[in-house]
Order: C-alpha cells, then sequence, then structure tokens
C-alpha cells in the first residue's frame, strides 16, 4: 500500500510515518519505479504497536528498545519489564508533581474573591515577585 492509504489505515499522519522511518522504528520501504513508497502489513502492525506505546506515553528511546527487543525473541523478557518499570518511575513522579501543582493552584485560588477589581486581585498580588522593604517603607 502506498503512504496515503498506509496513515489511514494506521490512524498516523503521513508526517509521522515519515519521521518514524527516519528515526529507524519502521524499516525503510520499497519503492515503485515512479519512486512512491510501498508499505506491507507487517509496517502497519509496526504502526499499531508503536501507537499503543504512545498512548502509554512511552518516549521514542523507550519504543525503540522494545522494538529491538522484539527483534531478538530469545531476550529474558526482564529486559521489557525494566523498561515499563522506569516508566513507571517517570509516571508516578510526574502524578506527585500535578498533584502538588493542583493544591497550588487551589490555594492561590483562595487568594481572590469574585467581586474585586484587577488592580486589587489576591492571585495577581500573589505572582508578583516578593520584594523587600527598606527602613523608609519603600520597596527595594
Amino acid at each position: 500500500m502506498k503512504i496515503g492509504e498506509l496513515a489511514k489505515r494506521s490512524g498516523c499522519s503521513i508526517q509521522t510515518i515519515r519521521y518514524y522511518e527516519k528515526e529507524g522504528l519502521i524499516s525503510a520501504p520499497e519503492r515503485t519505479e515512479g519512486n512512491f513508497r510501498l508499505y506491507n502489513t507487517a509496517v502497519l502492525e509496526k504502526l499499531s504497536f508503536i501507537k499503543n506505546c504512545r498512548a502509554l506515553d512511552l518516549t521514542l528511546s523507550e519504543i525503540k528498545h522494545l522494538v529491538s527487543l522484539q527483534n531478538s525473541p530469545e531476550t529474558p523478557c526482564e529486559a521489557v519489564n525494566e523498561i515499563i518499570d522506569t516508566h513507571l518511575l517517570v509516571v508516578e513522579s510526574r502524578i506527585s508533581d500535578l498533584q502538588k501543582l493542583h493544591g497550588d493552584l487551589k490555594q492561590l485560588r483562595l487568594k481572590c474573591g469574585n467581586a474585586r477589581s484587577v488592580d486589587q486581585c489576591g492571585i495577581l498580588g500573589e505572582l508578583l515577585p516578593k520584594t523587600e522593604l527598606s527602613p523608609s517603607g519603600t520597596r527595594k
């Protein structure tokens, strides 16, 4: 199939397919005499695999590693487990960071009521850099 049909069937854009080819995630296809790329169903399956990995937010580096492991079926499965375990740690860290951000935003929202003008906005005031006052009462 040509790249347009592959894009349609895989749900990936033509640019993404070309990028994955350039990055070595999918092999370079055969070409017609007119220099059109011709892909087979194995590439369609590989794109489905890559899309599933991307849906799990795996990086291209992690996906490349998984693809290389697929090409070495005798390799112990622990290598796959290590990739996922490492990715889980990254996701857990991001969740923790997002929970902290959520708490910070909730606290910030409490700094301002609804019936204020922008010049009295507690949120904007809180976001301003903290400056010290000199003994004379002016900002440093």
